[in-house]
């Protein structure tokens, strides 16, 4: 029986998300790279590791900076709250200036020799008594060298110099574009134990990071790309899909969704931790739906939270008040807030954080969002589909009822929904359809699906006034309303045409009966 080999003890890093999808932190004494093109933020996480270390784990650090001097960074990183300057004057953490004096000129005239570098790094560490080490842009260190072999050494070297000193050490090195070598040289990847690849590819004229982690030498981690963003108060918050766990209690209590026949049509409402997707043209409704299961809340005396994508609090505000929700008076009692950002404003992973910040400061029972596919426009499919999973575990995990809106472009509902990445993910999903019918358009209302229970199959029609929407008996004789093609039979004009047929057929026959 082959024999387990064990995993070697993992670092934790501080890193918002990092550690879930590196199964723990990085693996312990060894040295790992940190590779990217320019803004793909490799010195903010690298400095984020460091002061991690120092304030969560009682591990103090050396920063060896290659390329930018040590004012210049100290002051890059006040914007996240660092004091980097306060660390250093409190031994614990050492700055090792290596960077080349305004310039200088570096001519080749022996053999590359790392020696004194090696030392004063060792000195840093022993100073303040470090664990953990960044090498930031080595590369700088060689930029006169063509010869690939050389860096291999050297960088070997180095790798070897700070393992015997027992740190574990984070390389960020440049390279030079998004696919292809890990770096300038080739041979990068080889010489370090673990390879992380950070991109900043432009999508749809918009900046997206991501990260990899290409190799972990005698430990486990999650595979492909996840992507990540920076940002002022949390540095670099990852979003570990894939690593995303499906736990998640399933509540028996059922909350209403403000309309009380759409309740009976529900089996009783809809389920407290559920997610609720309502979809349909512009203009059958949804905001409607919306507003009045944000009232539901309200009269129950719940907290509501409304992201609203299209329209601003303004808008949504008095929209409201036309069908008898006072949102203004709800947001004075503290049981409502609106927040209202168009998607085009900041990138997905940004409106997620932002959106999971406000939940978490808010605490509501129901968060609604109008529309979601105002997102899905200023997105790729993938990304759209990553954000909508972030966020929909998000409200499951914390318990609370999630209505998204969606508008499909074709007016009579033809287009799949399925097709905006939302459906499979949903609990429940509510259809809102214009049907034509004796020459007046008119509106059609269908649960297609609830997830956990029975519910009402048929395609109601629904009326809106200023009391809001009510939902009606179904439609009769109309077939084809979801599909687009609706077809109609009148059975009262069915009846009296044949009827008329027949007498025609009899007094033409001269049936006495007929006269």
């Amino acid at each position: 029986m082959k024999e387990k080999v064990q995993e070697l003890a993992k670092l934790p890093t501080g890193i918002i998300g990092f550690d879930q999808i590196a199964n723990g932190g990085i693996p312990m004494g060894r040295s790992t790279l940190l590779s990217g093109t320019a803004g793909s933020g490799k010195t903010v996480m690298a400095l984020q590791f460091l002061l991690s270390g120092v304030r969560d784990y009682g591990e103090n650090g050396v920063f060896v900076t290659f390329e930018e001097a040590p004012s210049d960074l100290m002051q890059n990183v006040r914007s996240f709250g660092w004091d980097l300057e306060g660390l250093v004057a409190a031994k614990k953490i050492a700055v090792v200036d290596a960077t080349p004096d305004p310039g200088e000129e570096t001519v080749m005239t022996g053999p590359y020799d790392l020696s004194a570098l090696l030392a004063r790094i060792e000195n840093g560490i022993r100073s303040v008594g470090a664990k953990r080490v960044i090498l930031d842009a080595i590369g700088a260190l060689f930029p006169q060298l063509s010869d690939s072999n050389i860096v291999r050494r050297e960088l070997h070297r180095i790798a070897a110099g700070l393992r015997a000193l027992g740190v574990t050490t984070l390389v960020t090195m440049e390279r030079t574009t998004e696919e292809g070598a890990v770096g300038r040289w080739g041979v990068e990847e080889f010489v370090a134990d673990n390879v992380i690849l950070l991109r900043n590819r432009l999508e749809q004229e918009k900046r997206r990071r991501t990260v990899e982690i290409l190799k972990f030498r005698g430990a486990t981690h999650h595979k492909g790309e996840y992507p990540f963003t920076i940002d002022s108060e949390d540095g670099v918050t990852i979003i570990p899909l894939s690593a995303i766990e499906l736990k998640q209690r399933s509540s028996e209590i059922r909350i209403s969704s403000g309309v009380s026949e759409l309740d009976r049509m529900c089996s009783g409402g809809m389920y407290r931790d559920s997610i609720i997707l309502v979809s349909g043209a512009t203009g059958t409704g949804k905001t409607l739906m919306v507003a009045q299961y944000i009232k539901a809340a309200i009269l129950a005396g719940e907290r509501a939270l409304l992201f609203g994508a299209e329209e601003s609090r303004e808008q949504l505000t008095r929209n409201a008040a036309s069908w008898g929700v006072d949102f203004e008076k709800a947001e004075r009692d503290g049981l409502l807030r609106i927040v209202c950002r168009y998607p085009e404003v900041m990138g997905l992973e940004d409106h997620l954080l932002q959106m999971k910040r406000d939940i978490m400061a808010f605490k509501p029972k129901r968060v609604a969002i109008d529309s979601m596919s105002a997102f899905e426009r200023v997105s790729t499919p993938k990304s759209f589909r990553e954000f909508v999973i972030a966020l929909t575990s998000t409200i499951k995990h914390l318990e609370i009822t999630g209505l998204f809106t969606n508008t499909t472009s074709m007016l009579a509902g033809g287009e799949s929904i399925t097709e905006t990445h939302i459906s499979t993910i949903t609990d429940t999903i509510i259809l809102l359809r214009y049907v034509e019918l004796h020459g007046e358009m008119r509106r059609g209302l269908t649960v297609l699906k609830m997830r956990g229970t029975s519910h009402d199959k048929g395609i109601r029609e629904y009326l809106i006034d200023n009391q809001g929407l009510h939902v009606h008996q179904p439609f009769r004789g109309v077939h084809g309303i979801l599909t687009g093609s609706p077809t109609y039979v009148f059975d009262d004009e069915r009846v009296r045409l044949t009827e008329l047929f027949r007498r025609e057929a009899q007094v033409s026959g001269g049936d006495p009966a007929a006269t």
